[in-house]
């Protein structure tokens, strides 16, 4: 058991240093009790959901390789997924090219579960400026 709460910490470690590959790495590296499992590969999976997240909104077109390092998966896989999200890959360069969320789809379907909430729409500058002189003005009496 604690063997297994030193490899748990390790895979902490990895999240605090947002290395991705690391967690996916120090996850597959460790032999889980029964109990600890299902959690470990929820803990995968999500933060294969967050990485795919991530490149959608930062990158423009990133390198295979570094993308599939970057999302836990061998390489083919990372860009067949990439590709069902409709995402685009230029198999010459070995670039894959991720598909920038629209306003209504803020979130990938396959990577991302159905009980995250819709995200919130922004509020106009007049709205949330006045939302504020209400608060200013009950803190005031």
């Amino acid at each position: 058991a604690n063997a297994e709460l030193g490899a748990v910490w390790s895979v902490g470690q990895r999240i605090w240093q947002r290395d991705f590959p690391g967690i996916y790495t120090t996850i597959g590296a460790h032999q889980w009790s029964e109990t600890i499992q299902p959690i470990m590969e929820a803990l995968r999976d999500a933060t294969r959901r967050r990485a795919f997240g991530l490149v959608s909104q930062a990158y423009t077109s990133i390198v295979a390789d570094d993308f599939a390092a970057f999302v836990g998966l061998p390489v083919e896989e990372a860009v067949k997924g990439a590709l069902e999200q409709g995402w685009q890959a230029d198999f010459s360069t070995r670039m894959v090219m991720p598909k920038k969320p629209g306003v209504l789809e803020a979130s990938f379907n396959r990577f991302v579960p159905s009980s995250e909430p819709a995200p919130v729409p922004p509020i106009p500058n007049e709205q949330q400026l006045a939302r504020l002189t209400d608060y200013v003005a009950f803190l005031e009496n």
